[in-house]
């Protein structure tokens, strides 16, 4: 079971979150640009959070306080754990603010796939690695679709669950799609047959539903 994190695993999207909190007065202007096409993702994110002064003690904290996994994340950890079923996040955002939502939940750790970020002796932003770049395109970030391919090289029946633009390539090669806003329309369009979600109750069943097959 692979989930993004930003309006899917996680209610709310936490990088903008973050940059409502701490961001420069003018983010969202940049974010326009990125809705616009002008910039890639990468810039985006890089843009927007290279002149964040606050430190990542400061920026976890405030995760915690502020977003929430989806209801059901926990009990779908628990039966992933239970039957040594995969379960991560695949995300094109930061760890370091997935983690610090994880990390309130507590162990088991779930592997996460996303931006790794660097942060200099006094806990700022140094900068970022995009670890699992699009061979032909490294401005894009991170490859979603790679990781679901890694999965299924592996033997793995993948259950991915997102909600945009960036979940689309992962979700034109997964076997199974859980959706909704932006990503349930292009699923729609592509003629990709996907599942509805609101919460981690339909992914749970889903699982359930194909351990048992």
């Amino acid at each position: 079971m692979l989930t993004d994190f930003d309006d899917t695993a996680a209610v709310q999207n936490v990088a903008e979150l973050l940059l409502h909190q701490f961001g420069a007065p003018d983010w969202q202007a940049v974010r326009q640009r990125f809705r616009d096409g002008a910039l890639s993702l990468k810039d985006y994110q890089e843009i927007t959070f290279r002149d964040i002064a606050a430190s990542k003690a400061e920026m976890q904290d405030f995760v915690r306080a502020n977003a929430e996994f989806r209801p059901g994340f926990a009990e779908l950890r628990h039966f992933c754990r239970e039957r040594d079923i995969p379960l991560a996040i695949v995300s094109q955002g930061l760890d370091f603010y997935i983690q610090a939502l994880l990390d309130g939940i507590g162990p088991p750790a779930i592997p996460v796939y996303a931006v790794t970020t660097d942060f200099d002796a006094a806990g700022r932003i140094a900068g970022y690695r995009y670890d699992f770049p699009y061979p032909d395109a490294p401005e894009q970030g991170n490859s979603k679709a790679r990781i679901v391919r890694q999965f299924q090289d592996a033997g793995r029946y993948v259950f991915f669950m997102g909600d945009g633009r960036s979940d689309f390539e992962a979700a034109e090669i997964a076997d199974a799609v859980l959706a909704h806003r932006q990503l349930s329309e292009m699923c729609t369009a592509a003629g990709i047959v996907w599942r509805p979600f609101t919460d981690f109750v339909p992914a749970l069943a889903a699982v359930r539903g194909y351990v048992s097959d």
